[in-house]
C-alpha cells in the first residue's frame, strides 16, 4: 500500500502540473505518468544510495522522502524474520495474516521475468576468484543462467535476497505519520515548489524543475539527454576508491606519508553505497549514454570495481520518435561488462523483485548492471504535447490499459488488502492533499532579482581562498616539510634552479597532491608516458596507480569521472590532451559541471581543475589539433574560471588558486596551459634563458598568491605611450614587440590577463587610462575571440581612448608554415602600436 500511495501521489503531481499550467502559475508539465513503477525501484534501494534521477521519477522521490524520514523499510530486508518455506504447490495462499512472513522460492523454471545475459569473468581476475583489487568473487556464479520468476509479493514489504538466491519477505510496512502530513505530502510540496519556480523549493530554489535533495542524496540533473551517466560512472569510481583507500590513500607506488588530516575528504555516502542513474529508452542512443556504458564496461574489464545501477525506463518513445521494438534490449544486453536485469516496470511485484535483485547484485560485486524496465507513457510527453498526431487511438488505449497504478491497484484488491472503493478513495484523498499544497506554493516568492538568480552559481570567497593558500604553504614548510623533501628526492623544485613552464605546472601538481589528500590526477597518457609533453612525469612513481592513473581515449568520460570524483568528495584534476578534444566533450562542462551549484543551490558541488594543453604556435608539429585557438564556448559557460598561463612563475602560484578556489569554493577551474610555452626558455635571443622561472618556497607562496581575476603588469621603457593587452603565446610576443618598440624611443605596459574568466576587468580599465591608446593582441580567433570581451569591458567603462586589435583570422590553424598567415605575429603588435601612435 505505500507503494500505491508514492504511484497516486506522482499521478496527482503530473495532474497538478497541468492544472497550474492552465493558469499560467505552472512552467513545467513533464509528468511521471506511466512510469510510477519506479517507485519498486527506489524502494530496492537505500535512501543513502546516491541517485540522479530523469525527470520522470515522481514516484521514485516520493518513496525516497519516505525513506529517509523513516516512515517508509529503508532496506529491503529490514521487515524480514526467518521462517518456514512457503507451500511450493502453487495454490494461492492468500494475504498472509499480520505477523506472519512469506517465504519466496526463486526456483520456478518457467521465467519469463528478469533476465541476464551470460557475462565473462574479466582478464584481471585470477585464480579462485580473486579480482586485480583483491575483492573475492565467485568463480562460477551461474553467469549464464535465466533468472527465475518470483511468487507474488505483498506491496510495501520488505524482501532479503541471500546469497543462495533465497529471498524472504516481511510484512508491508505502512509510513507512520511525520508531524501532521506525511512524507508523501511533503514531497510532493518539493516538487509543486519546482513546477511554480518558487524560491522556497529545496534544491534549485526556483531557477529549474529538478529531483534532488541534499538529504535524501538525490542530485539535481540537467534535462540535457543522457548528460548525467558519465558523472555516475564518476561517482562509482570514486566510491570505490574512498572504500579501499580512503581519502588520503595511495594505491600502489612508494610511500610517502602525505597531507593534513584535518582536510582529509571523504565520500558523503556510506561505503557499501551504490549509485542509481535512472535515464529514458531514447537516451541509450545518445553520445553520452555510449560513453557512460562503454567507461563502466572497459574499466569493468580492466578489473576496477564501479558499483553503478543504471535504471533504463522504456516506454518506447523520444517524444515522437519509436525506439524500434527490441531495439532498446538489444543494446543494453550487448554492454560488455555490464550485467542486465529485466523486468516489466507496470507489474510493481515484478519490478521491485527484479530491482531487489539487481540492487543487491550491485551492492555485493561492486560492478555495473542494467535494470531496463519496460513502461507505458501516459498523458503525452508534456501537457502540450498533442501525441494524436503521432499515435493511434488504439496504441494510447493500449497504454492505459497497462497503466501501473490501476495494475498495482488490481493486484491490491486480488491480494485481498483492500477493496476498489477504498483505493479510489485513498487516490482521491491524495489528490485533494497534493491540489492543498499546490495552492499554498503559488503565493510562495520567486526570485526577483538578478543577484538572487545567480548566488549560487559560482560563489567567490577570495579571502578563504587566500588563506587556503597560506595554510597549504605553511603544511608544506612545517608538518609535510619531510615528506615534500623525500617526494623531490631531497631536492625541492625551488632548490632546482630555473624552470620551464611545464616543469613549473609539474611541481605544482606534486606540491597539490601533498596537501590535498583527495586529488587525482588523470587522463589520456598521464601516468606511465607523464603526458605527451612530459607535464605529468613521474607523478605516479611518487603518488601511485590510485592517484595518477590513465584513462581510455574519450573525452566525455574524462570530464564525467572528474564530474562523480568531485561531488564523491575527491579533488579531481583530469586532463584534456589537447585544445580541439575538449569540443567532443563541452556539455559536461557547461551542462552538467557549472550546472550542478546553480541548481542545487550550492548543496552539491563538483570542484574540478581541468587541465586542458591548448593554443597555438608549435614548432614543427601543427594542423587544427594540436594548434586550436577557439576558446569562446569556455568563456560562454557562466561561472567557469579560465586560467592561462604564460610564464613559468604564474604558473604555479596560479595553480595553487585553482585548486584552492575548488576546495573552497568547489569552483569549475580550465586551466589553459600553452603547449607552445612549455619548454621556451628563452625571450629575446636564443640561450638568453629570460622565460625561464624561479619556483617559490612554500615560505613565499603567501606573499606570491595570484587571486582569479588579477592581471600582471610589464613595464617596458618609459610605460607611457601605448598599452598592450593580452594573455597566453601574446605575453610573449607583445614583449618581444615592446622591445622593439623601446628602441624607437615608444614606452609600453604590456598586460597579461592571466585569467579570461572572470576577466581583470579592474586592471584593465587602469592600464588602459594610464596611456589612453589601447593594443588588444589577441591570439584567438577575430569573431568571438577574447578581444572583444576586452574591447567590451572598456566600453562598458566609458573609455574614450583610442583601442585597436590584433587578433587571429577566423579559421582553422593549417599545418606547418601557412599557420603564420592566420595567427596573430609579432611584426602586427609593432605595427598595431605604431599606427595607434600615428592617430
Amino acid at each position: 500500500m505505500t507503494l500505491f500511495d508514492a504511484q497516486g501521489t506522482s499521478r496527482q503531481l503530473d495532474l497538478a502540473g497541468r492544472w497550474l499550467r492552465s493558469f499560467g502559475e505552472g512552467f513545467y508539465t513533464i509528468g511521471s505518468a506511466g512510469h510510477e513503477g519506479n517507485a519498486a525501484v527506489a524502494a530496492a534501494l537505500r535512501p543513502t544510495d546516491p541517485a540522479l534521477l530523469h525527470y520522470r521519477s515522481g514516484a521514485f522521490y516520493c518513496v525516497r522522502a519516505a525513506q529517509a524520514a523513516g516512515s517508509f523499510p529503508t532496506d529491503p530486508g529490514l521487515a524480514v524474520r526467518e521462517s518456514e518455506p512457503a507451500s511450493t504447490d502453487g495454490g494461492d495462499s492468500g494475504p498472509a495474516e499480520e505477523g506472519e512472513p512469506i517465504t519466496l522460492d526463486l526456483t520456478r523454471p518457467d521465467s519469463e521475468g528478469a533476465s541476464s545475459e551470460p557475462e565473462p569473468q574479466p582478464a584481471s581476475v585470477g585464480p579462485e576468484g580473486v579480482r586485480r583489487d583483491e575483492e573475492v568473487v565467485p568463480p562460477a556464479e551461474d553467469q549464464g543462467a535465466a533468472v527465475p520468476e518470483a511468487e507474488s509479493v505483498p506491496v510495501g514489504a520488505g524482501v532479503a535476497v541471500d546469497a543462495a538466491g533465497e529471498a524472504v519477505v516481511g510484512i508491508p510496512v505502512e509510513p507512520t505519520a511525520v508531524g501532521p502530513v506525511d512524507a508523501y505530502t511533503e514531497a510532493a510540496r518539493d516538487v509543486l515548489r519546482g513546477m511554480v519556480a518558487s524560491a522556497r523549493e529545496p534544491i534549485a530554489g526556483g531557477r529549474h524543475k529538478v529531483f534532488g535533495r541534499a538529504d535524501l542524496a538525490v542530485i539535481p540533473t540537467t534535462s540535457t539527454i543522457a548528460s548525467h551517466l558519465p558523472r555516475a560512472v564518476g561517482m562509482g569510481l570514486a566510491l570505490e576508491r574512498l572504500r579501499k583507500v580512503g581519502p588520503g590513500g595511495r594505491g600502489t607506488g612508494r610511500a610517502v606519508a602525505v597531507g593534513d588530516a584535518d582536510g582529509a575528504t571523504g565520500s558523503p555516502w556510506p561505503p557499501d553505497a551504490i549509485v542509481v542513474c535512472s535515464f529514458g529508452d531514447a537516451s541509450v542512443n545518445h553520445a553520452s549514454a555510449t560513453a557512460a556504458f562503454n567507461t563502466a564496461g572497459w574499466y569493468d574489464h580492466t578489473g576496477l570495481r564501479i558499483p553503478v545501477l543504471f535504471v533504463c525506463e522504456d516506454n518506447g518513445l523520444g517524444i515522437s520518435v519509436r525506439s524500434p521494438q527490441g531495439w532498446v534490449a538489444a543494446t543494453l544486453r550487448a554492454k560488455p561488462g555490464i550485467r542486465y536485469f529485466a523486468a516489466d516496470g507496470t507489474d510493481l511485484v515484478e519490478a521491485y523483485r527484479v530491482a531487489v535483485e539487481a540492487a543487491a547484485w550491485v551492492r555485493r560485486h561492486r560492478r555495473p548492471a542494467v535494470l531496463h524496465l519496460t513502461t507505458v507513457r501516459l498523458m503525452g510527453h508534456a501537457g502540450a504535447d498533442a501525441e494524436t498526431a503521432y499515435r493511434s487511438a488504439a496504441e494510447i488505449a493500449a497504454d492505459a490499459e497497462r497503466d501501473p497504478l490501476v495494475a498495482t491497484a488490481r493486484l491490491l484488491v486480488e491480494g485481498g488488502f483492500a477493496s476498489g472503493d477504498e483505493l479510489l478513495a485513498r487516490y482521491d484523498e491524495r489528490g485533494w492533499q497534493v491540489r492543498r499544497v499546490a495552492e499554498e506554493v503559488l503565493d510562495e516568492p520567486k526570485l526577483g532579482s538578478p543577484a538572487e538568480v545567480v548566488a549560487a552559481l559560482a560563489p567567490r570567497r577570495p579571502v578563504r581562498v587566500s588563506r587556503a593558500v597560506a595554510e597549504a604553504a605553511a603544511r608544506a614548510a612545517g608538518p609535510n616539510a619531510a615528506a615534500r623533501t623525500e617526494l623531490f628526492g631531497g631536492k625541492s623544485p625551488e632548490l632546482a634552479g630555473p624552470l620551464t613552464l611545464a616543469q613549473s605546472i609539474n611541481a605544482a601538481l606534486a606540491d597539490g597532491m601533498l596537501d590535498h589528500p583527495g586529488m587525482a590526477v588523470f587522463g589520456e597518457d598521464v601516468a606511465a608516458k607523464g603526458g605527451v609533453y612530459g607535464v605529468t612525469k613521474g607523478l605516479r612513481d611518487k603518488f601511485g596507480a590510485a592517484r595518477v592513473f590513465d584513462t581510455l581515449l574519450d573525452e566525455t568520460s574524462i570530464l564525467g569521472l572528474g564530474l562523480g570524483a568531485g561531488i564523491a568528495g575527491m579533488l579531481p584534476v583530469p586532463e584534456i590532451q589537447y585544445l580541439a578534444y575538449l569540443h567532443n566533450a563541452e556539455d559536461q562542462l557547461r551542462g552538467e559541471a557549472a550546472t550542478m551549484q546553480f541548481f542545487s543551490s550550492g548543496a552539491f558541488r563538483n570542484p574540478m581543475v581541468v587541465r586542458v594543453a591548448g593554443l597555438a604556435y608549435q614548432e614543427g608539429f601543427g594542423g587544427h589539433f594540436h594548434n586550436d585557438n577557439s576558446v569562446a564556448v569556455l568563456r560562454d559557460v557562466p561561472g567557469l574560471v579560465i586560467a592561462v598561463p604564460a610564464r613559468p612563475d604564474d604558473a604555479a602560484p596560479m595553480l595553487r588558486t585553482c585548486l584552492a578556489a575548488a576546495a573552497v569554493d568547489g569552483s569549475v577551474c580550465v586551466f589553459l596551459e600553452p603547449i607552445a610555452l612549455y619548454h621556451t626558455r628563452d625571450r629575446y635571443e636564443d640561450g638568453d634563458g629570460e622565460w625561464l622561472g624561479e619556483y617559490a618556497e612554500p615560505g613565499a607562496w603567501a606573499g606570491g598568491h595570484v587571486p582569479i581575476g588579477r592581471a600582471r603588469v610589464y613595464g617596458v621603457g618609459s610605460a607611457e605611450d601605448v598599452t598592450i593587452i593580452t594573455f597566453g603565446n601574446g605575453v610573449r610576443m607583445s614583449l618581444r614587440a615592446a622591445a622593439t618598440l623601446a628602441d624607437e624611443g615608444i614606452g609600453t605596459r604590456v598586460v597579461d590577463l592571466r585569467w579570461l574568466a572572470p576577466l581583470p576587468v579592474a586592471d584593465i580599465i587602469r592600464e588602459a587610462s594610464a596611456t589612453g591608446r589601447v593594443l588588444v593582441v589577441d591570439e584567438t580567433r577575430r569573431s568571438g575571440g577574447v578581444g572583444e570581451g576586452v574591447i567590451a569591458a572598456l566600453v562598458d567603462a566609458g573609455y574614450v581612448g583610442a583601442a585597436r586589435r590584433v587578433a587571429g583570422v577566423d579559421s582553422f590553424v593549417p599545418l606547418g608554415p601557412a599557420a603564420h598567415q592566420v595567427l596573430a605575429s609579432e611584426e602586427a603588435i609593432t605595427q598595431g602600436a605604431r599606427t595607434l601612435l600615428a592617430r
